[in-house]
């Protein structure tokens, strides 16, 4: 019974011994590992960020602002611009010069009536086949009718006193004839000068496309090279940069240009160059007018409009219409619609060579009883001189 007793404690005693060391061993699996020790590793600088200082900042002596000098607004600051540079001021031609060119190039290109006429006048035998080829030569030249018909009537009577026709006898007859048509006894001198006041004042009107804005620059060129002072008035505010075309033409001698907004009340500006003129002491005053079609009756009230407030000043002195010889009888239509609404004083036809017909000259003066004053040659700066009856006429019929 002993044995049996004491088998029993050792079995439990073995059976405790081998539960304890499970219980361990499963403890032992559980329990993490202990960390591994921090390495020792050196940090290295940051480095800087945009706004940071490069280097350490160093301890400086600083101002409060009861310190510091503020401006106390007596002496402004001023911001030095670079000058800038003036135009460059041209010499005009002198007229006297201009018109010796001027004759050699009419009487290349405008020769072909007269010698029309000088061939058929010389024929021995002058029909009447032949007389109708004269007055179709001068309706093609764009004489007009009228005057036609007056020429080729006194053509016949001193042809038929004369008899023998020598071609100097023609020459001489024909001379003498187309200057009674053109009228040599007109006063073409463009009143720029009053006796009584400064500045004379000058207004130029017609159509777009007649070349006005360009005669009017070229006219202060004339002016200009003839001792005078001139002021331009930039009064077409409907056309785009008719306004800066004139200030450039009046740039190239000197001339001040008096200008507005762009659509602006065009009889301001014109009321303005002449106040504008009388204070710089110039002689004249050139304004350029609106010129769009010659139909719309409201661009014809407004030139009137103008030509009212001008008169507010002074009297105009001068109402130049500007007329594109080119265009012919057309030409005609228009200068009676500007006649209507302003009194016309003188006219100038440009484009007179090339392909113009010289009759215009005849036509224009007696539709409207006033004289051609200036003619425009071609498109150079000093290509606009007096018109003269006698270099017209010798251009048309050759030397």
């Amino acid at each position: 019974m002993d044995i049996v007793i004491l088998a029993v404690v050792i079995a439990v005693v073995v059976l405790g011994a081998l539960g304890g060391l499970i219980v361990g061993s499963r403890r032992k699996k559980q329990l993490p590992p202990p960390p591994p020790a921090a390495p020792d590793i050196t940090v290295p600088p940051a480095e800087p960020h945009v706004g940071d200082e490069a280097e350490t900042p160093r301890e400086e002596p600083r101002r409060t602002i009861e310190e510091v000098d503020l401006p106390d607004g007596s002496a402004p600051v001023t911001v030095e611009e670079p000058p800038a540079e003036a135009p460059e001021i041209e010499i005009p031609e002198p007229t006297a010069g201009r018109l010796v060119r001027l004759r050699a190039r009419l009487s290349r290109s405008q020769n072909a009536l007269g010698q029309g006429l000088l061939t058929l006048l010389s024929r021995e035998h002058l029909d009447e086949d032949t007389w109708e080829e004269i007055e179709d030569t001068l309706l093609t030249a764009d004489v007009g009718v009228q005057p036609t018909q007056e020429l080729v009537e006194r053509l016949r009577e001193r042809v038929k006193v004369l008899g023998t026709r020598t071609p100097v006898e023609l020459r001489t007859l024909l001379r003498e004839e187309l200057l009674t048509l053109v009228g040599r006894d007109m006063d073409r001198v463009v009143k720029t000068e009053p006796e009584d006041r400064k500045p004379g004042i000058v207004m130029v009107v017609g159509v777009n496309g007649t070349g006005k804005t360009t005669t009017t620059g070229k006219l202060a060129r004339v002016l200009v090279a003839d001792g005078q002072s001139v002021v331009l008035g930039a009064a077409d505010t409907f056309r785009a940069a008719a306004a800066d075309q004139l200030q450039t033409w009046g740039e190239r001698v000197g001339a001040h240009t008096v200008r507005g907004p762009e659509e602006g009340d065009p009889a301001s500006v014109a009321f303005d160059a002449v106040k504008e003129g009388k204070e710089r002491g110039a002689n004249v005053v050139l304004i350029d007018t609106a010129g769009r079609l010659h139909t719309k009756t409201g661009l014809m009230d407004e030139l009137g409009k103008v030509k009212r407030v001008v008169e507010k000043h002074a009297p105009v002195d001068e109402v130049l219409l500007v007329l594109d010889a080119t265009t012919g009888q057309n030409g005609l239509v228009q200068a009676r619609v500007f006649a209507e609404v302003v009194d016309i004083t003188g006219i100038v036809l440009t484009k007179l060579d090339g392909t113009a017909k010289g009759g215009i000259v005849v036509a224009v003066q007696r539709e409207l009883g006033v004289p051609v004053k200036l003619v425009g040659l071609g498109e150079g700066a000093d290509d606009l001189a007096p018109f003269e009856p006698e270099a017209f006429v010798d251009a048309l019929i050759g030397e």
